[in-house]
């Protein structure tokens, strides 16, 4: 079969369609002409690479003749990549909320040709069932209604289309305080499932952000429920099936509520975010099941979502030959013959494996025969059980998994959508710069700085503007507010990790360039994309904390992390702006916010700004660092004055050129909230009074 035009794209996406019989088209100026011209309305499909529905929906219609023949002749078909396009997703997904009250992926949209969505849903089957509208006989209804009643297409499309704008306004309020935050924090609470951890009924999401948000939560209250639920829900999932317990990483969500049964794709930004979430709950409170994994979600993004210039692929499907998890479940009998019976028999019952298989078919109820490795108690209980010494039960997992590891290596692989995207890229640099921070690895601060200077070096153009994707050479897709926010944040905690003030630079000149494209002079907040882009019916504005935290959200943190250090208050200025174009929409229902309240919290809280002056490598700095590593300071800002670094350093942040250097010895500068202390030299009392022992 001959290729259709999505043939020359670089989308991974775009390209799985490249050989339908559908007549695709990516989204650009020709195809809304041509459908313009030839007066057809548009099929938009918008979906993902790793998208199970989409693919399902492809297999079913997109690579049917029949189906196909009905979509040419009614529509001209356009076909979109949503995370090379979040702006057009955004759009059309709340037009999507607003006819069904719902959404998701595949995203279906029928439009005029000029962008005014009159129809909107998710999967469709090729032929009506149960219920749903078939695709054949809504083409048949919808090119009878185009020829014969056209005016009842444009009412609706008219009407959607004014409504499209208000889903993207928000109610500004004066800047709220801490009761906010404690409000948020009761409705989190009320939702949690204390038997199997996480949050609301099945499915479960990750959502890393919320559990960033309740360690805020202790840090501020002490309320021992806050971290019960982080590191129940971290523990939970680390357990799980979510897990993947051969070759590390997250899936994307869990479609029972025990965190049994995932959805199997795995995407960049759920690692890099369960990352950070792991690293901040070991350092309130000590648990080297949440460590490890952080540092196994590092194993598992370096070996296999890194690409040959340093930066960090998007996402691995959930399918392999067509079926959902094949690469990842056992039969009993794979199983034991990858081990011999004697092992396999041992790990069995750690593992849950049984002969029917360990889950039952969603839709008929059935016995599978396959398993999915997941353990209903850690490690240290089982070596209770068993009389071993926690160590050799780990050993002899090791041995295991790695048989198992390479058994599974040979199987088909899951598609891997090896494009770059600055934004996920950003969270992964923030993770990996923190876990060399708390995990003292400094290969991770390497990692997250080789990706960093890729994109630096990549994808940003010469006018200092980014650009949101790259692949097989080419860049493309103007950044968008997500591409700024996500790789500030990233430069930031690299900075953090590395006192490297390049990174601070960077981060700076970045936040700058955000500011001036994206920036809403009238009403405040940033747009998703700039003003250059005038292809949408709206231009839209995000503050919901989703599956990622909204831009807005991550922006809120940068700018006052910026305003620390270089002591510089416009950046707060925007920040208190931001708050308050949006503080009347959170207000209610807080709890969908939960980055925007990190970032509140950042502001509203006495913060700490310490500025170490002295030798970065001497043991006296080293043993302050390494301290201040391990504790838990959300709201501490820490920068190192060497001789190094000392004129950069009063360029960036100019208040620190008045503090001395004195050759051999190492000082700790501290100020708490607006208020500065006495200068510290002994280490200990450093510590102490830093860490508030003192």
């Amino acid at each position: 079969m001959s290729p259709n035009r999505l043939i020359h794209e670089k989308s991974p996406y775009l390209l799985q369609h490249a050989h339908n019989p559908v007549d695709w088209q990516a989204w650009n100026d020709e195809a809304f002409a041509g459908a313009a011209s030839e007066n057809k309305p548009i099929f938009l499909s918008i979906g993902y690479a790793t998208c199970h529905w989409c693919h399902v929906m492809e297999k079913e219609s997109f690579e049917d003749e029949e189906a196909a023949r009905f979509l040419n002749d009614t529509f001209v078909c356009i076909k979109v990549d949503r995370e090379e396009r979040p702006d057009i997703d955004a759009v059309y997904m709340a037009a999507c909320h607003l006819l069904n009250g719902s959404g998701g992926w595949p995203l279906t949209i029928f439009m005029t040709p000029d962008k005014k969505p009159f129809f909107a849903a998710t999967y469709l089957p090729k032929r009506s069932r149960f219920g749903r509208a078939g695709l054949i006989e809504l083409c048949e209804r919808v090119k009878t209604l185009w020829v014969q009643e056209p005016h009842k297409i444009d009412a609706t499309a008219s009407g959607v289309t004014d409504s499209l704008g208000k889903a993207f306004e928000f109610a500004p309020a004066e800047a709220p305080g801490i009761r906010l935050l404690d409000r948020a924090y009761d409705d989190i609470a009320f939702s949690f499932d204390g038997r199997h951890g996480g949050f609301e009924p099945a499915p479960k999401f990750p959502t890393p952000h919320r559990l960033l948000f309740l360690l805020r939560c202790y840090d501020r209250t002490a309320e021992p429920r806050a971290l019960e639920m982080v590191t129940r829900t971290l523990t939970a999932m680390r357990l799980g099936g979510i897990w993947d317990h051969l070759g590390s990483g997250l899936h994307r969500y869990s479609t029972d509520g025990r965190w049994l049964l995932p959805h199997f794709e795995k995407m960049l930004y759920d690692q890099a975010l369960t990352a950070l979430a792991c690293l901040e709950a070991s350092q309130v409170a000590p648990a080297p099941l949440l460590a490890q994994t952080a540092g196994e979600i590092f194993t598992y993004v370096l070996r296999d979502m890194t690409s040959p210039e340093g930066a960090f692929f998007s996402a691995e499907d959930a399918d392999s030959e067509g079926v959902e998890g094949k690469f990842y479940v056992w039969s009993l009998a794979e199983f034991r013959q990858a081990l011999g019976p004697a092992e396999a028999a041992f790990w069995e019952p750690i593992f849950n494996l049984k002969s029917e298989g360990n889950y039952h078919d969603e839709a008929g109820g059935r016995p599978t025969g396959a398993n999915i490795l997941h353990l209903t108690r850690p490690f240290s209980r089982w070596a209770q059980e068993l009389g071993l010494p926690d160590a050799e039960l780990h050993r002899r997992w090791e041995n295991a998994r790695t048989r198992l590891f390479d058994v599974r290596q040979a199987r088909v692989h899951p598609l891997k959508d090896d494009k770059i995207l600055t934004d996920w890229n950003g969270l992964m640099i923030a993770a990996l710069a923190q876990g060399a921070r708390v995990l003292g690895r400094g290969a991770y601060a390497e990692a997250a700085g080789n990706a960093a200077q890729f994109i630096l070096d990549t994808l940003r153009g010469a006018d200092g503007r980014l650009f949101h994707r790259f692949r097989e050479g080419e860049r493309a897709v103007p950044g968008q507010a997500g591409d700024y926010a996500f790789l500030i944040f990233g430069l930031l905690h690299l900075y953090r990790s590395t006192f490297n003030v390049t990174w601070a630079e960077q981060a700076a000149d970045l936040q700058a360039v955000m500011l001036k494209e994206l920036w809403d002079e009238a009403d405040g907040g940033f747009f998703l994309a700039g003003p250059q882009n005038r292809e949408l019916p709206v231009r839209p504005k995000e503050i919901y904390d989703g599956a990622v935290p909204s831009a807005n959200s991550v922006a809120l943190l940068n700018l006052l992390w910026l305003s620390r250090l270089t002591g510089d208050p416009r950046w707060a200025e925007t920040a208190d702006r931001l708050v308050r174009a949006f503080a009347g929409t959170i207000d209610r229902q807080p709890s969908a916010f939960t980055f925007f309240l990190c970032g509140l919290d950042f502001a509203l809280r006495p913060g700490q700004d310490i500025v170490i002056a002295g030798d970065g490598r001497s043991p006296d700095a080293e043993r302050l660092l390494a301290a201040l590593n391990l504790a838990f300071t959300p709201n501490q800002v820490t920068q190192l004055k060497s001789g190094d670094n000392a004129s950069q350093l009063a360029r960036f942040a100019g208040y620190t050129d008045g503090l001395q250097l004195v050759q051999g010895r190492t000082a700790a500068h501290l100020c708490v909230g607006s208020a500065c202390k006495e200068s510290v030299t002994d280490v200990q009392g450093m510590i102490d009074r830093i860490l508030g022992k003192k």
